[in-house]
């Protein structure tokens, strides 16, 4: 609060007609002050305007009692002219000095109603006070801002007050949120469209931090504020958005529109996925060798994974990733420094493909997968059926990747189950089967070591970096044996269910008690759960050498970065310079 300091007279006038108002605060310790200066204009105005608002609300106590609201300025033709004068007087205050600005600041907005006339003059008059040199006029003009917001001229306060937010005094923040949210509970709709211009049209600055204010503010607000219409505008201005975005931007927009009531249906969650399709450019070919386009598949699909349900499938994403991306897989360029990015790929599809639905390339995605399986497991080595195997002879078994894609042909699988049948020729089949033999004999080998170290190991033993690269390690191994004893039937069966070594474990009712198996041990120590950010959250990946497993581990977080950026552009488009300073 400015310490301004009005004649006495006003604050007698307004304590005796408004003795609990917070009209003007202070009253008493101003009239105790005193006040001596040349510029008593706007101050002698505000106490001619009280006077009459004094005698007005004494009229209407008389006749309605003490409950009507405090009333506007009698501006009847007789005394129209000498209030208008007196108005702008109050309006001249804003060239005085700071008590004169901070009077201003305050009583503009109450006065306002009063002088429709004088409307504009008021707001403009009370912009240039939200951008004095005086941080303290700042916040006050800012504090009494939200008394402007009602009909017509909701939508440009607003305005204003998202541009306010490119402030970088903390506490005039709060204060822009603090208005921000006031004025959504007159109205959210036209407060939105007043961030949505902005955030459109506005500089860089202004545009994050609304997109921000939107991200963290619109979930703390009631639903009878949120309605069905608003969500409905915040989905289709957000579209609108989503054409020229950020990574970050892209992250958030996500956030706002997935907490959306309206977007939490069968159909809500359908519209979310066609729109980060889109924005995934699934229709393209996907250039391995170009990071922005690498990095904008793997953020869109982080956040689309969330929204897969039997109900909304992620057909069109696994598509995509089996037609256009495997096949260039090892020419893929991360777009992240430590990064996995075979590895990550990979996660992402077996992620996804428990929500494949039934479609006409089902049986070509298989193929690709059958392909891609094969490159990861090695034909055996000779002299591997005696054990007599030179060690540098010995290929390399890739764990890691090849969980991700058994898991997916196993998942893809089930829908054609016929596929090793009838789809495979007898030499390829031949072939898969001894190669999933060798394999499966490394894993026994790995398995066995794995839980003779973990034995009898709890708790604190099991925090251990060592003992954490194990659990992991034995996870995996697990998961591979599950998976190829299945494709080992005759027929393949596709019965088994597992729990990818990266997620945590779906607890389930079980009818009967069964003995842990080694897998389980010291489960609860390692696992973590997946934020539904797409942020990664710490992964254990265990890619060990043939004949020992390995102890390096590589953990890694895989970050959001503002990046896709294409020239001067936000990246996932082109967006022309917008103008600099005030726009309202």
């Amino acid at each position: 609060m400015c310490a301004c300091s009005p004649p006495g007279v006003t604050a007698v006038y307004v304590s005796a007609a408004f003795p609990r108002s917070d009209f003007l605060p202070n009253y008493e310790a101003w009239t105790r002050e005193g006040y001596e200066s040349p510029h008593v204009g706007p101050f002698v105005a505000v106490n001619r305007l009280f006077i009459v608002l004094l005698s007005t609300e004494r009229r209407r106590r008389g006749q309605m009692g003490n409950t009507a609201a405090p009333p506007c300025v009698d501006t009847g033709r007789s005394s129209s002219c000498k209030h208008r004068n007196a108005y702008q007087m109050i309006l001249n205050g804003v060239k005085g000095g700071p008590k004169e600005k901070c009077l201003a600041a305050q009583f503009i907005p109450k006065f306002f109603r009063c002088f429709p006339e004088l409307a504009d003059a008021a707001l403009n008059t009370q912009l240039d006070l939200c951008e004095d040199e005086d941080v303290s006029i700042r916040r006050q003009a800012i504090k009494e801002l939200p008394q402007f917001a009602a009909g017509e001229n909701l939508p440009r306060v607003a305005d204003i007050l998202t541009q306010l937010l490119q402030t970088d005094d903390a506490a005039e923040f709060n204060q822009v949120n603090g208005a921000l949210l006031s004025i959504f509970k007159t109205d959210a709709k036209g407060t939105l469209g007043g961030l949505f211009t902005q955030i459109l049209q506005g500089e860089d600055i202004v545009r994050e931090r609304a997109i921000k204010f939107l991200s963290s503010k619109l979930k703390t607000l009631p639903e009878d504020i949120i309605t069905k219409e608003a969500e409905d505008y915040i989905f289709t201005e957000s579209k609108k958005v989503l054409e020229d975005v950020t990574g970050e931007e892209f992250v958030l927009l996500m956030q706002i529109l997935s907490g959306l009531k309206s977007l939490k249906t069968v159909s809500g969650r359908q519209q979310l996925v066609e729109l980060v399709a889109d924005q995934a450019f699934l229709d393209q070919t996907l250039d391995p060798s170009d990071t922005d386009s690498v990095d904008r598949l793997l953020q869109c699909t982080r956040q689309v994974l969330p929204l897969f349900s039997k109900n909304v499938h992620s057909t069109r994403f696994v598509t995509h990733f089996c037609c256009n991306v495997l096949p260039s897989l090892s020419m893929l360029t991360s777009p992240v420094a430590d990064l996995d990015i075979q590895l990550e790929v990979l996660k992402l599809l077996a992620e996804m493909s428990p929500f494949c639905g039934d479609h006409d390339k089902l049986e070509s995605n298989l193929m690709i997968l059958f392909g891609k399986l094969l490159e990861y497991m090695p034909v055996p080595p000779e002299g591997a059926d005696n054990g007599n195997v030179a060690v540098d002879k010995e290929p390399k078994l890739q764990f890691s990747c090849v969980e991700c894609l058994l898991f997916s042909f196993h998942q893809l699988g089930k829908k054609k189950p016929d596929f090793l049948i009838h789809k495979v020729n007898t030499e390829q089949l031949k072939d898969f089967k001894i190669r999933l033999q060798y394999f499966a004999r490394g894993l026994q080998v790995y398995i066995r070591q794995l839980r003779a170290d973990l034995q009898g190991k709890t708790g604190d033993a099991l925090k251990t970096e060592e003992n954490k690269i194990k659990v992991v390690a034995l996870k995996i191994t697990n998961n591979i044996s599950v998976l190829i004893k299945d494709l080992f039937h005759n027929p393949p069966s596709y019965k088994s269910s597992i729990c990818l070594s990266w997620k945590p474990v779906q607890k389930t009712e079980a009818t009967g008690q069964k003995r842990p198996s080694g897998e389980e041990i010291g489960a609860g120590a390692e696992m973590k759960t997946r934020s539904a950010l797409p942020k990664r959250d710490a992964q254990q990946i265990y890619n060990p050498p043939s004949g020992k497993y390995s102890a390096t581990i590589s953990n890694f977080r895989f970050e959001e970065h503002g990046g896709f950026h294409r020239g001067r552009g936000r990246g996932w488009g082109f967006q022309g310079n917008r103008g600099r300073g005030r726009t309202y």
